[in-house]
């Protein structure tokens, strides 16, 4: 039986659904809600720490409360952290990604709009030019590839996310950034198949990727 914070949270959720609230916009303040949902504000308050639990919203003291950039998705939801060969994982988990992201690719490609193609552009020169003026560039790394997934417009794809965000980390440590002008060649080769709506270009090309960053990986391993 659920408890009278966890049948509140699920209002919320349905309030959130009902309004076809987006990831980053703001929800209604306690007051607000509290009407609306007939329940008292401190009520309000222990849901929405539930729901921030599950990665569902955001709460930004002074601000308010959003929704998540993923809504429901957790940081490390299959648990990789207490996965202690970091080796074994990261080999494992590209061979994961060779079944995923190609497909992923080709989908962006044939469904991704001229505001889905910018940003990918914008986030392709923009993972270049940290790699040329030797900054870190995994956050961008891992925002190219998100773009890209969820320019798929499917609704598991999102989902699938983590997965690949956890990867790129480990690959950019275990090849000791030694792909720096593989990744800029084949993120423009990505980009360019996704602009051209070119759907065999951008599998080819995600494939491509994906094959020298195995290629690193194993001679560092082995």
């Amino acid at each position: 039986m659920m408890s009278l914070t966890q049948k509140l949270s699920e209002n919320i959720i349905s309030y959130i659904l009902k309004e076809q609230l987006m990831p980053g916009d703001k929800l209604p303040n306690e007051s607000i809600l509290s009407e609306k949902l007939d329940a008292g504000r401190s009520s309000i308050r222990e849901a929405m720490k539930l729901l921030e639990s599950r990665n569902i919203v955001t709460i930004r003291q002074g601000s308010g409360t959003y929704i998540a950039h993923t809504p429901g998705v957790v940081e490390d939801p299959l648990g990789f952290t207490f996965i202690e060969d970091k080796r074994k994982l990261v080999m494992d988990l590209m061979e994961v990604r060779f079944l995923m992201e190609p497909g992923i690719a080709a989908m962006a490609a044939t469904h991704a709009d001229e505001n889905d193609i910018k940003k990918i552009s914008a986030l392709c020169n923009e993972v270049e030019s940290l790699i040329r003026s030797n900054s870190s560039h995994a956050e961008k790394d891992i925002e190219f590839h998100t773009a890209i997934a969820m320019s798929s417009k499917n609704i598991v794809v999102p989902r699938l996310i983590p997965i690949i965000n956890s990867s790129i980390p480990l690959f950019i440590h275990f090849t000791h950034n030694q792909l720096l002008h593989e990744t800029i060649e084949t993120h423009h080769e990505i980009t360019q198949a996704i602009a051209a709506h070119n759907a065999l270009g951008a599998k080819d090309a995600m494939y491509l990727h994906l094959i020298y960053n195995q290629k690193e990986l194993s001679q560092m391993l082995n």
